[in-house]
């Protein structure tokens, strides 16, 4: 091993133990070869809430990806939401937040600073916002092979289609077919991949 990969080692070991405890304290299931680099956010209030399959790589700090900003990873499944990772997954300093589902297939790529969410977090309606009434949830699918861009924002009961491509900075609101490229504020189609 030469000197730089020691060092690197030696400053990446307090980060190994911290995500070690925080993924065991928080239940999650982990495949094998999980690889984080940096310091990953994880909340989940039910054990195997939040899986993480096989050969998934998370970047979660500035210095494992510049693109996703002063961001790390944070994974949060609220109450009885679940958030399902697939096998040769990477995300960059990305934010899943599931109160109902967020399920991500097999050799997914999520780009820095993309943001996933099942929810609305709050009612549009007044007056069940001021009364605190749950807010809508539906489940996020994003299937097998697609690619969501830096900055991009999936928004609550979205599926993002096999081999897809989201552009970056994007806000999708509404299914994306299998096999096209969506972009823009709203996402829409591009052209096929």
């Amino acid at each position: 091993m030469n000197f730089k990969k020691f060092v690197r080692s030696v400053l990446a070991f307090p980060n190994s133990i911290y995500n070690w405890f925080i993924l065991k304290y928080r239940r999650v299931s982990i495949g094998k070869n999980l690889i984080i680099r940096g310091r990953i956010f994880c909340i989940a209030n039910q054990k195997n809430a939040i899986t993480i399959g096989k050969n998934v790589t998370i970047n979660s700090s500035r210095g494992a990806n510049p693109i996703g900003g002063e961001t790390k990873t944070i994974l949060f499944a609220k109450n009885d939401g679940k958030i399902v990772i697939g096998n040769n997954c990477g995300i960059s300093n990305a934010t899943l937040f599931a109160t109902e589902c967020i399920e991500v297939e097999d050799n997914v790529l999520i780009g820095g600073g993309v943001k996933i969410y099942d929810t609305d977090f709050h009612h549009l309606d007044y007056s069940k916002r001021i009364n605190d009434v749950q807010s809508v949830s539906k489940p996020v699918r994003i299937k097998e092979g697609a690619f969501i861009g830096a900055h991009s924002i999936i928004l609550k009961g979205v599926t993002v289609g096999k081999h897809s491509i989201v552009g970056a900075g994007s806000v999708v609101s509404k299914d994306i077919p299998d096999n096209e490229i969506w972009a823009g504020n709203p996402a829409r189609f591009i052209r096929k991949v």
